[in-house]
């Protein structure tokens, strides 16, 4: 089975995408056009990504003492990219876009990401641009995002400092106005920004003309401290070279250097950065009665000065379905390499009545019930991830297209989905990683096979954009609470919705009422961490309930694709849909049990871990 037919069934028959074209939104489009655009990514990432996987693997990025050098497969790939409207693609016609679903752009964007995560596309940029969309002014849109979706400016996010990595609460950038008549500059109140910000992915290249560097930090009060929390936080536009009104470069550097590059154990191809803002290295003075030697980077607000949490917020829910998107497809890429091996590497001998005969050739290892008991586990994982982020992106094209009351349920859906579509890819399509090195035995623990690659670019997903117990604190201490626990029940009618569905076929009874236990099993887990209304009892196995509520969701998504494949009878004769239907059964046999002992420590509300002194250890 190859990703494009999985696609195409993922997004044609299951989620029925061709009928967004109904739409009037999306009127221009048809399957036609959603097929060309799916034809053209997938050959630019099969030309420009694939082959330079290990090349940007094993080339990484340097700095010669003036620039950050990449290999030139790098800048190819982001032209190409840039060139097929990739980065626009959801966007008003106004603004270069091609006002294509939303589900379509992510599952052309798979390809992508399968060919090379490593690489990169344009995820930071255009959720750079998308938040500028929602919360910048007119000209900043103009000026900042249209540039980035045009592919002229690249975009970063950058929220972490050193001394406070997930805490942004501890955030110490400080940023003071820019002078007498600060808040009239046409890009924006102008700020001076000062401190120093970790972790930033493709902080300094030069792979476009500017980066539009989005900055979180706080204003100091009328008595020059910083206030404390996430409260004071405001969300700052700073570009690498300043521009004007027209967007044209003024030839002026911002105040913004590289302080190092990251070494990293994967995603070797893209740069990731600690930067200085306003350590004077580039000091800017073209602000009347501002000395510029020291006087910081200049910066312009975004939103209310305060409200820069909510606003960055924007950019890193999408930024976190694009990891759990990016986690999928890196663990489909081994799956179909550990496939390919798995057919072709002869070892061993069929067991008979007598055991193995010496004397018989050997067999493809594919042969083996272990093996085939890997591969299956991987299948399991990494196709049903990629059907969980297209629904997600469906409830975005809902959200944004559908009936007042459709988009609502979407919204909160999309909050309770969001931590689960992020950590539960990052967490088991990187198991699916490890089974595919296992599969390939010792040669997969070496770089003749791409496998103990994508294994590491695959590890810092459980990392990214919010680590596994942020994820898994998002989930059971805000957002099943949110709105009254509505999310939740909206979540639990959708899953009951398809339950009394597969129940009317009888080959898919049994998994129907497994289903209906599992959410039993978390409703009542939910409700038993609460049940204190003691935040340290609920949330100290926060991540065993977000592993068992993932995995509920997940065989939701596995139910709900094998209830279609066999209302259309496909099951029997069409091989494809027979593998769907046994990597189902397979999730319902060795993975939907586990759920029990993940929730047991929650229901109970086991303090084993809260409670472990330090010193015992």
């Amino acid at each position: 089975m190859s990703l494009r037919s999985t696609v195409d069934f993922l997004l044609y028959q299951w989620l029925d995408a061709s009928s967004l074209n109904q739409r009037e939104r999306f009127t221009d489009h048809t399957r036609e056009t959603f097929d060309a655009v799916l034809d053209t990514c997938e050959r630019i990432a099969r030309e420009k990504y694939a082959p330079f996987n290990r090349l940007v693997d094993t080339q990484e990025p340097h700095f010669d003492g003036d620039k950050v050098i990449l290999p030139q497969a790098t800048h190819d790939a982001q032209k190409a990219y840039a060139a097929s409207g990739m980065l626009s693609a959801a966007q008003d016609y106004e603004m270069g876009g091609m006002q294509l679903p939303y589900t379509v752009e992510a599952a052309a964007n798979a390809f992508f990401a399968c060919a090379s995560a490593s690489i990169g596309s344009g995820m930071l940029t255009s959720g750079n641009a998308n938040l500028l969309m929602t919360h910048g002014t007119a000209l900043q849109k103009e000026v900042f995002a249209k540039n980035e979706f045009a592919g002229r400016f690249s975009g970063t996010m950058c929220l972490s400092e050193p001394q406070a990595g997930s805490s942004l609460s501890d955030v110490a950038t400080r940023a003071v106005p820019d002078g007498e008549g600060f808040e009239s500059d046409p890009l924006g109140p102008r700020y001076r920004l000062k401190g120093n910000k970790m972790w930033i992915s493709a902080g300094e290249h030069e792979l476009t003309e500017n980066i539009i560097h989005l900055v979180l930090a706080k204003i100091p009060d009328d008595t020059g401290k910083l206030v404390p929390g996430t409260r004071g936080i405001s969300l700052f536009i700073v570009p690498k070279k300043l521009v004007d009104t027209q967007g044209q470069l003024t030839g002026v550097r911002n105040d913004v250097a590289l302080a190092g590059l990251n070494h990293k154990c994967g995603w070797r191809g893209t740069t990731n950065t600690l930067l200085n803002f306003g350590e004077g290295k580039y000091p800017v003075t073209a602000t009347p009665g501002v000395d510029g030697q020291g006087a910081g980077a200049v910066g312009y607000l975004v939103g209310q000065a305060g409200k820069g949490l909510a606003c960055m917020f924007h950019m890193m829910n999408e930024a976190r379905i694009g990891i759990g998107l990016a986690a999928t497809m890196l663990g489909m890429a081994g799956y179909y390499a550990s496939l390919d091996y798995a057919r072709n590497r002869p070892q061993g001998r069929p067991m008979g009545p007598q055991g193995k005969d010496a004397a018989k050739p050997q067999i493809p290892i594919i042969e083996h019930a272990d093996v085939k008991r890997m591969l299956l586990a991987q299948k399991s994982y990494c196709e049903g991830s990629l059907a969980l982020d297209l629904y997600c992106a469906r409830l975005v094209d809902e959200q944004h297209t559908g009936d007042a009351q459709s988009a609502d349920d979407a919204r909160l859906l999309l909050e309770v989905l969001t931590p689960i579509a992020k950590s539960w890819p990052s967490e088991w399509c990187l198991e699916a990683n490890s089974l595919a090195i296992q599969i390939h035995g010792g040669y997969g623990y070496t770089r003749d096979f791409p496998v103990e690659q994508y294994w590491r670019d695959n590890r810092l997903n459980m990392i990214h954009e919010g680590t596994h117990g942020i994820q898994a604190m998002d989930l059971l201490g805000r957002k099943v609470l949110m709105e009254d626990g509505r999310g939740l029940q909206l979540l639990a009618q959708r899953i009951t919705a398809s339950i009394q569905k597969a129940s009317s076929h009888s080959s898919l009874r049994a998994h129907a009422d497994q289903l209906a236990q599992a959410l039993q099993q978390v409703a009542t887990a939910t409700q038993a961490a609460w049940s204190t209304g003691e935040p340290g009892d609920a949330l100290a196995n926060a991540v065993p309930y977000m592993q068992a509520f993932g995995h509920t969701v997940l065989a939701w998504i596995w139910l709900d694709v094998a209830t279609l494949v066999v209302s259309t009878q496909q099951g029997q004769t069409d091989l494809e849909n027979q593998g769907r239907l046994l990597a189902a059964r397979f999730f319902f046999q060795y993975e939907l049990p586990k759920i029990g002992a993940w929730l047991q420590v929650v229901q109970n509300r086991d303090r084993t871990c809260a409670d472990f002194p330090q010193e015992a250890f």
